[in-house]
């Protein structure tokens, strides 16, 4: 049985569940309590050094750093497909994902998070300096969709939701729970509104895991 170690509200951690479930692979879900600093016991290190989510047990093997496990996935288990067929569309398909994935989610983690707010002295999340690397991020990727009339309005690229939408659903989440104005971006939306019909990324929702709050 495939093992992911996670925590519900971890963007990381939401990309490769989506991502698992795009898959139809069956996996057993591993909660990390950040609040309680489960990811920085012996335990969770023996596995992970690095002491981050996700960290995924396959194949005998335990695989940490999402956008890794992901490609893996990808090769592992080919169908349906999370990448186009061809190099130039797999290619800008990446450079999309990594939009998010290097752009905007690594400034806006919960560890920079709360540097930010050490540095700074604030109370609460520093609202100001998560809308302005979503924003960055998101104006680019709105542009990008916006010149490609060949796409299917619900995807990102081509007709059928992958790589992209793993990386871009948990970042709109993260977006919406810090209350970014997303009204700037049309075209994510109407994509974030697609998904959030299809099973794949219902079953990865943060709101509905098991170590989400009330579950």
């Amino acid at each position: 049985m495939i093992k992911l170690w996670n925590y519900f509200r971890s963007g990381t951690s939401h990309r490769v569940r989506i991502a698992l479930n795009f898959k139809g692979v069956e996996w057993q879900y591993q909660p990390l309590n950040f609040l309680t600093q489960q990811h920085k016991e012996k335990a969770y290190l023996d596995l992970n050094p690095q002491g981050l989510a996700p960290a995924i047990e396959i194949d005998g093997a335990v695989l940490f750093q999402s956008p890794a496990i992901i490609e893996y996935l990808e090769e592992r288990f080919p169908e349906p497909p999370l990448l186009p067929g061809d190099a130039i569309s797999r290619a800008k398909v990446r450079a999309m994902a990594m939009l998010i994935g290097c752009d905007i989610h690594p400034l806006n983690n919960l560890r920079v998070l709360n540097e930010v707010k050490a540095l700074t002295g604030q109370d609460a999340p520093p609202l100001d300096w998560i809308a302005h690397w979503v924003a960055e991020g998101f104006s680019a990727l709105e542009t990008l969709l916006s010149r490609d009339d060949s796409r299917h309005p619900d995807v990102c690229f081509g007709t059928t939701p992958g790589l992209v939408e793993c990386y871009l659903i948990p970042q709109v989440y993260a977006a919406n729970r810090f209350k970014v104005d997303m009204t700037p971006y049309p075209l994510i939306r109407q994509i974030d509104q697609a998904c959030s019909k299809l099973a794949a990324f219902q079953k990865a929702h943060p709101d509905i895991q098991p170590d989400a709050p009330g579950k």
